[in-house]
């Protein structure tokens, strides 16, 4: 059985994405696809950057990673974008819109937020048709076939839910989790590339991590929107910018 690890939402947080790689390192899981938003938020945007690109085989674009290299008078995208110099924010315009592929006999597509837009935000509490939606195709996407598995970020919320006999899953955040101050991501298990049924599973994994480091290298930076960052941080509850 193959295993995939599935990360999104890391947003410049270091101690949190060093305590997942810790622990992919630990299940000796080597395959990572991150699903964007590599930036923003917090304070080390750029040595975020450099660790996914070291980290992870597959990372598509999230909201943050399309808006933040466009030219803005908001000082506090400015601040990040300073971090993150030039060649880090053409890196971030190149990141493809999605991933699909087979595993066990299914067709999964991993996206940001929606397999139509990294802006269109849908939640576990949502509609129905809403829900059903993500496993349509776009002309965004690699191929015109409905997803069998569709797994996602952005919300910031981990979830995973058998819906219309598919499945969808959420991989909650590395670094802005926003239910419990834990880092948060997905496995995915199964027959990487098979078209034929055999087991599979998916497994969303917390992973405790210094939050207070995280709070410290924020102050440190002088971050702006500091005092909104360090209570998400600590309690997982939104106040911010944008997520």
């Amino acid at each position: 059985m193959d295993k995939i690890a599935v990360i999104s939402d890391v947003h410049g947080n270091m101690p949190a994405l060093e305590a997942v790689a810790k622990d992919l390192e630990q299940r000796g899981i080597r395959e990572v696809i991150c699903l964007g938003d590599l930036v923003g938020k917090g304070p080390d945007s750029d040595k975020s950057v450099d660790r996914i690109r070291l980290l992870c085989q597959t990372v598509i674009r999230g909201n943050w990673d399309d808006f933040i290299p466009n030219p803005t008078d908001n000082d506090t995208l400015e601040w990040h974008r300073r971090k993150l110099g030039v060649e880090r924010m053409d890196y971030l315009k190149s990141l493809p819109f999605s991933v699909e592929f087979h595993m066990s006999g299914r067709l999964i597509r991993l996206f940001h937020a929606s397999p139509r837009s990294v802006y269109e935000r849908i939640q576990p509490w949502d509609s129905m048709e809403a829900r059903l939606s993500l496993f349509d195709s776009s002309p965004l996407t690699s191929s015109g076939h409905p997803a069998d598995v569709a797994g996602y970020g952005d919300i910031h919320n981990a979830y995973l839910q058998h819906v219309g006999g598919k499945t969808l899953f959420n991989t909650g955040s590395v670094g802005n989790p926003l239910e419990i101050p834990q880092a948060s991501y997905a496995i995915l298990e199964g027959m990487h590339g098979s078209d034929s049924p055999a087991p599979f599973n998916i497994q969303l994994i917390r992973v405790p991590y210094d939050n207070e480091r995280a709070v410290q290298d924020a102050v440190d930076a002088n971050m702006p929107d500091l005092d909104n960052y360090i209570r998400e941080i600590r309690t997982a509850r939104y106040r911010g910018l944008k997520d």
